[in-house]
């Protein structure tokens, strides 16, 4: 964010048109302000480097460097970008191979231009997963293995970290991997939203994650949550 307090996007994508359009809805609104174009994963790692932006909208197809290698490469530099994958279906082994190299959320890329601002704001504060019932499906889907005709995975070795979590931190954890929003989780255990917003803090600190939805991947891989129902 700029001083200015406009949230500052990075578009990424080998489609002049698409970028375009999505300039035009990200800079209809107030607030929002893209800060450049990349044509390519290499040259959205050079400009995230150069510009700092709060939010990159990455297409995983590109030439180069793909956009799932770009992500990783902007995550594992320490960067605070917050990265969105774009992709053509929900269900897209793209979109979750995204998620395990440090996206924080992913749309489709004929996402409603309101939903594409929410996703922005969303991601950009950090407090959220966009599309959080997709996510689990995309989750369930692909994570360990899991589908429609795989065997059940073997179980994972348990992650020490785990057990720097209280009890009440593990089940927030659970609930995050639900899909469950704070309001939601909130309601569910009958405390205020700013009490589950300093649990979903301390968890992700102690597990030294960037966000929710890494939270998500986490419990999963881990088998903290395992893969129930592919087509839920």
């Amino acid at each position: 964010m700029n001083e200015s307090g406009h949230l500052r996007v990075l578009l990424a994508d080998d489609q002049p048109l698409l970028r375009m359009g999505f300039r035009l809805i990200l800079e209809g609104e107030d607030g929002l302000e893209v800060v450049g174009e990349a044509s390519d994963g290499a040259d959205a790692v050079r400009q995230v480097g150069r510009l700092d932006p709060d939010v990159v909208l990455m297409d995983v197809r590109m030439p180069t460097l793909d956009g799932i290698e770009a992500t990783r490469a902007i995550t594992s530099s320490g960067a605070r970008a917050r990265i969105i994958i774009l992709t053509t279906f929900d269900l897209d082994e793209y979109a979750f191979a995204g998620l395990q190299a440090g996206a924080s959320a992913f749309l489709l890329k004929d996402v409603a231009p309101a939903e594409l601002v929410q996703a922005v704001r969303v991601v950009a504060s950090g407090d959220a997963v966009v599309a959080p019932r997709v996510t689990q499906r995309l989750l369930e889907t692909y994570v360990r293995g899991a589908g429609p005709e795989a065997a059940p995975p073997a179980p994972a070795p348990r992650d020490p970290l785990l057990d720097d979590l209280t009890p009440r931190e593990t089940e927030m954890l659970e609930a995050m991997s639900e899909g469950l929003s704070n309001a939601e989780i909130a309601h569910r255990y009958f405390l205020s939203e700013a009490t589950v917003k300093t649990h979903v803090r301390r968890i992700l600190t102690k597990l030294h994650l960037r966000d929710r939805v890494q939270a998500v991947v986490y419990a999963y891989e881990t088998g903290l949550v395992t893969p129930s129902n592919p087509d839920y």
